[in-house]
């Protein structure tokens, strides 16, 4: 293999871990305007995954913070609870903090994962497992994280629910900015399945 052909891979890795820290970083807590100016400067593309970018940034050049806190709120908090709960115990049995979650925790124990101290809600949400997959593919917790780690770690704690997660969210009733989320989100997660089972992440 070719010094040229490891760049190559190294670079697109990047760009995985990048957009896995992206998503992430949006569905942990409302985006500041910083963030909405970074997602509105977004450039977008002719395939799906570019054309749901464009709709995303043209979104987020009309979304002001604070209209994206209430969209936020609305969706993850609300009263009591919010439209939904992003959470891999829910979605994969209905109730949170059931076996999903231990099952979690024995894998970020394993890769040397802890959860940050100021972080007090179950590590099975979305944000976190987003973040913990990007920061495995860059090796945040040690070594970068061979191809089987990846594959092992998504099919367990991501794949069964993360693209139910992204469909429901695409189609929100208070989705509005968080609707294009929901749409990157869903192509992501159909892309990094079928790398996976290709054995080629891309």
């Amino acid at each position: 293999m070719s010094a040229d052909t490891l760049i190559a891979i190294a670079d697109e890795d990047r760009l995985r871990a990048d957009l896995y820290g992206f998503l992430s970083a949006l569905l942990a807590g409302p985006p500041d305007r910083t963030l909405l100016e970074q997602t509105a400067a977004l450039q977008g593309g002719d395939d799906d995954m570019g054309t749901a970018i464009a709709g995303l940034a043209n979104v987020a050049r009309v979304t002001t913070a604070k209209g994206a806190d209430r969209e936020f709120t609305k969706l993850f908090i609300g009263l009591g609870r919010g439209e939904l709960l992003p959470y891999a115990s829910y979605y994969l049995t209905g109730f949170l903090n059931e076996k999903p979650l231990a099952s979690l925790r024995r894998d970020m124990a394993a890769q040397g994962i802890t959860r940050a101290p100021n972080v007090f809600e179950p590590e099975d949400n979305i944000a976190s497992l987003l973040e913990m997959m990007g920061g495995m593919i860059l090796g945040n917790f040690g070594e970068p994280a061979t191809l089987d780690t990846q594959r092992t770690f998504w099919n367990r704690h991501i794949g069964p629910w993360a693209g139910h997660f992204f469909s429901d969210l695409e189609s929100a009733k208070n989705s509005v900015l968080y609707g294009s989320v929901g749409a990157i989100g869903k192509l992501f997660m159909d892309i990094e399945r079928e790398a996976f089972r290709l054995g080629t992440p891309d």
